[in-house]
């Protein structure tokens, strides 16, 4: 059976106790229905994980069990879409292992968010990504950024490789992705791809353009098959 998993962040946790909220506290209790002194493992989305006693009103704590390092540290910056192919891009993202979602406004976008809506969709994806790391097992949550600009999705750390995925141009992904990078940025368009003024702006910010080969992938399709074969040449997968 597979074992019952909790998140509690760590401002909720002290020594060994966690405190759930209102939501979660409600999930053990009335949905799972755990008795006092039921087994389960707790999580803080920071990288740390435990061994817990349900009290009744709150958990008692093992041995700290931090998680291994991925393979690699990958964003993913992907173009909004429309319907719940975000959705999707999110929750398969946390389960191979992606580090930060980054959404993005393109010029092909269909899908025009207004600050509002735009943290919205923020709160709403980290909630899946949420939901998934307690499913596939991570003991982190990847960070999801509001959507913004493109010019924002480029940003990342000194030292990182950025790479954006065009289709019909670019190299072999294994020809890019560089032994002991500290990171990996991945961008991708929208269905449509990116334009001739998007892959400029990429190439200005120091992208290597890449290739997912001579079929034409849907936007939530590129995005999942890119997060998989970088962590796969990075080790993490296979």
């Amino acid at each position: 059976m597979t074992r019952r998993r909790l998140h509690v962040p760590p401002d909720r946790i002290e020594g060994t106790v966690a405190r759930p909220d209102v939501a979660s506290l409600h999930y053990v209790a009335d949905v799972l229905r755990l008795p006092p002194g039921a087994a389960l493992e707790v999580f803080d989305g920071a990288g740390s994980a435990w061994d817990a006693t349900f009290t009744g009103s709150e958990f008692r704590l093992g041995e700290r069990r931090p998680a291994p390092p991925p393979g690699a540290t990958v964003w993913l910056a992907f173009a909004l879409a429309r319907g719940e192919k975000g959705d999707w891009i999110v929750q398969k993202g946390t389960e191979l292992g992606v580090s930060r979602l980054v959404p993005w406004q393109a010029e092909r976008s269909v899908v025009r968010l207004e600050p509002d809506r735009a943290a919205e969709r923020a709160r709403r994806w980290r909630r899946i990504a949420e939901e998934a790391a307690r499913q596939c097992g991570r003991a982190d949550v990847p960070e999801v950024a509001v959507p913004g600009t493109l010019a924002a999705a480029l940003e990342a750390p000194p030292g990182f490789t950025r790479i954006a995925f065009h289709a019909g141009a670019g190299a072999p992904l294994s020809g890019l992705v560089r032994p002991g990078t500290p990171g990996i940025l991945a961008v991708l368009g929208p269905e449509g791809g990116l334009t001739d003024r998007e892959v400029e702006a990429c190439l200005a910010s120091g992208c290597g353009l890449a290739t997912l080969g001579p079929r034409v992938l849907r936007a939530e399709t590129a995005a999942v098959a890119a997060a998989a074969l970088l962590q796969h040449l990075a080790g993490d997968l296979g």
